[in-house]
Formats: C-alpha cells, sequence, structure tokens
C-alpha cells in the first residue's frame, strides 16, 4: 500500500497582523457556511506556575466567565447565546484556549465580550471562593472517576524530579484552597496580556474588517512586561522509576508507561506521533493486537504524547483484564515495544500508519473549527503556522529506520517510569 501524498490548502489563505500591543492575529476568510470562530490561545498553562500556586491557569479557565466590566456574572455565556453562539475552553500543561463558536454577524459581539473580559475581569472575592470550591470538587471527583487520572498524577510527579510539568494541570488541593486575590490579579495582568496571546478567526469574515475590530477592541489593551521563561530543564533520567497506587474501586490492574520524549518542535516528534499510532491505534496496532486479542491479558489499550513546549512524556496504558497480574501485563507490554526497536516494522505497517494520520490530518482541515485551532496549535508548538501546511510532507518522509530508531532512543528501560493502579497490595 503506497501512501497518499497530497498537499494541504494553500498557506495563502491565511492571513496575519500583530497589533502594536504585541497580539498576534490569524485570519482565515471561508464562506461555506455563514458561520465563523475565534480561538484564543494564551501562552499559559500549568508549566507556568511554582509551588504555592499550582493550578491558577485552570482556574482562569473558570473565572474568564464569571464576570467584567460590561458583563456581569454568567453574563458572557448569555450575551453570546443571544447572538447564536456558542463557546468552551481548556487548559493544559503549556496553554490556556478559549474557543468561540457564532453566526459570522455576530462578529463583533464577540470581540466585545472577549475584549472585555481581558481588560477588565472581576476578580471578585465572594465569586472566587464560589469557584474555588468548584475546582477542588473537580479534583476530587475526577481523581475517584478516572483510573487514568488518578494514575498518571502520580506517575507525572514520579517521572519529573525538577520541572513544572512534574504537577497535574488542575494543581494542589492545598494550593487551590491557599490562592489570594493578590495571587489572581498579578497571574492575570502577567499571562493574559495582549503580547502573549495568539488569536485565530476563522470563517465567514472579512480580513479589513476583522483587522479594524481587532485595532479596536484589542488593540487598546496595554501590553505587559513579558512572562518569565520557564527556565528549569528537567535533568536526564538515568533509571526505571516505578510508583504504585491502590485504589480500592478497580477490578483490575492499570498499567501506565512514561518515557521522556522531546518537545513537539523537536524534529523526532513526527516519527514518534507514528510511533504512537502503530503501538495503539485500531484493532491491528502492535499492543492491541498482541496484548488485547491474541494474548487476551488486557482489556484496552491507549496511549498520548502532549503536545508542549519543554520535554515530555510519551504515555501507554493498558488495562489488565481480570484475574491478569500487573506484572503479567506488564512483561507483555514491555515485549511488544522492544520488538518494534529491535526488529522494526514493516513497509506496509508503515504507510498503513502513514495514511491514516494524513486522512486525519485532512479530516480536521475540513471545518473553520477544525482549521482554526490546528493553526493555533502549530503557530505556538512548531513556532509558525505555515508549519501545518507542510505536515503531509513531513508525515510521508518518516522511514522504518525512523520509526525504530525513536523506539530505540526514547522507549527504553532507564528512560521509563512505570505506574501501576491495583485494589490491593503484593501479597508475596
Amino acid at each position: 500500500m503506497a501512501p497518499v501524498v497530497t498537499q494541504a490548502a494553500d498557506p495563502s489563505e491565511v492571513k496575519s497582523f500583530t497589533l502594536d500591543n504585541g497580539m498576534k492575529v490569524l485570519v482565515l476568510e471561508d464562506d461555506a457556511i455563514p458561520n465563523a470562530n475565534m480561538y484564543l490561545f494564551w501562552k499559559v498553562g500549568s508549566r507556568n506556575e511554582v509551588p504555592g500556586i499550582t493550578g491558577l491557569s485552570h482556574f482562569f479557565e473558570h473565572m474568564m466567565f464569571n464576570g467584567s466590566k460590561n458583563y456581569g456574572p454568567k453574563m458572557f455565556d448569555r450575551t453570546m447565546e443571544a447572538a447564536g453562539g456558542a463557546n468552551n475552553a481548556y487548559t493544559t500543561e503549556n496553554v490556556t484556549v478559549y474557543t468561540d463558536w457564532f453566526p459570522a454577524e455576530a462578529l463583533e459581539t464577540i470581540f466585545k465580550l472577549e475584549s472585555d473580559r481581558i481588560a477588565h475581569l472581576n476578580i471578585d472575592a465572594k465569586m472566587v471562593e464560589s469557584e474555588r470550591n468548584v475546582v477542588a470538587s473537580e479534583r476530587t471527583t475526577g481523581l475517584e472517576n478516572s483510573n487514568w487520572r488518578a494514575l498518571q498524577e502520580e506517575v507525572k510527579a514520579t517521572a519529573f524530579r525538577a520541572h513544572p510539568y512534574s504537577w497535574s494541570v488542575i494543581g494542589h488541593e492545598s494550593d487551590i484552597y491557599a490562592w489570594t486575590l493578590d495571587d489572581l490579579k498579578r497571574y492575570h495582568k502577567t499571562y493574559y496580556a495582549p503580547n502573549n496571546a495568539v488569536v485565530v478567526i476563522a470563517g465567514a469574515v472579512d480580513y479589513d474588517q476583522v483587522k479594524q475590530m481587532s485595532e479596536y477592541y484589542f488593540g487598546s489593551i496595554p501590553a505587559q512586561t513579558p512572562p518569565a521563561d520557564v527556565r528549569t530543564v528537567e535533568p536526564e533520567q538515568k533509571g526505571e522509576r516505578r510508583v504504585y497506587v491502590r485504589k480500592q474501586s478497580v477490578t483490575s490492574p492499570n498499567l501506565m508507561f512514561a518515557y521522556h520524549v522531546p518537545q513537539t518542535s523537536h524534529e523526532d516528534s513526527y516519527a514518534l506521533d507514528v510511533l504512537m499510532s502503530l503501538l495503539i491505534d485500531g484493532n491491528s496496532s502492535r499492543l492491541n493486537k498482541a496484548l488485547v486479542d491474541e494474548q487476551q491479558i488486557a482489556l484496552g489499550v491507549d496511549g498520548y504524547v502532549p503536545d508542549s513546549f519543554d520535554p515530555n512524556l510519551f504515555y501507554l496504558f493498558a488495562v489488565a483484564k481480570p484475574g491478569v497480574e500487573a506484572a503479567t501485563l506488564e512483561q507483555a507490554l514491555i515485549t511488544e515495544i522492544n520488538r518494534v526497536a529491535q526488529e522494526g516494522v514493516s513497509q506496509e505497517e508503515l504507510d498503513k500508519i502513514k495514511n491514516s494520520k494524513l486522512m486525519g490530518f485532512y479530516d480536521t482541515l475540513e471545518t473553520i473549527n477544525g482549521r482554526a485551532n490546528t493553526l493555533g496549535t502549530y503557530e505556538l508548538f512548531q513556532g509558525d503556522w505555515k508549519k501545518m501546511y507542510t505536515a503531509p510532507e513531513a508525515y510521508a518522509k518518516i522511514t522504518r529506520e525512523d520509526v525504530q530508531r525513536v523506539a530505540q532512543t526514547y522507549l527504553k528501560k532507564s528512560n521509563r517510569t512505570v505506574g501501576v493502579l491495583a485494589a490491593e497490595e503484593d501479597k508475596d
């Protein structure tokens, strides 16, 4: 099966400008449907926190909807919904992203809403306490309901000894209860400054109109001193680390492997993405075929590599079939990983994965929502939105040797942290 090689849409479809205050805006005109979106990428995530204020980035995902100078509590959502729009937001280790979807004629309303909460967010003491309790409850519930989250929190803390990626995005419980109003005001002023943002607007919009509105509504917001760089570099891991998590509600062991890998902008990122897909994507993936179908020792497998400014982790996750010991599943997982590193992959296997990656990439770009999110993601994590248009070529260049090399380089015992979540301690 020969790999599909297709060019992405022409980068000339995107126009960009930077306001005097440092805010970068990307505009993609597409009038296929009478709708538009606005993505605001803020370069702030849990990596920008320090002990004592962990979780603040995620907290602002809540606070940004709770009132500003011209729109009272809950009015952001109500005003947008009245204009026919909807919104969402997400926070990661690296960024906080706010997403607005709306009829194109509501564009100015969206500019008014977003500019007001950037420039005049109301950090009210009563609202802070209310949301503080919501976030604390979210943290507790998330750890109780998700085995992945419960295990990943401990694995991250073990894999990272120095870098702020060591704590979860939602933060430590004690910090959630300890944030002060001064902490919040300082954090908002520093990280929600226009020079710390990339805005993507796509859909049935006019570039000149978007630029005019951007200058009027966003351009008047003053720039701030750029945030301090994250200076900590995680030391090289020189030996396997292990962590055990007890959770009485689980019916069979859960297993997580985490390997240190480079940041998203590194040249190995595409090969690592292909390797991850080869291991976990679909019924014919290496781990699913071996552990679920053939050996029947796992109920399922999963994994991911987060988009990341700094070197991060390559996660693999498996749930043991009831009655199967964690050690049995662990050894089988190691065997399959080592097989890729030692024997490599077939050309047919690689072509299938590359075709799948390209199909998924193009499917994403079929919508203005997918293009907006992908443009911003490439701008931030690859350093240039134009690299989105060369992604198909980057995937096409991946060779069998590249996949085997990254498996040998990164998926090795000395670079591995193993996490086991189970109901009972070892009996031996």
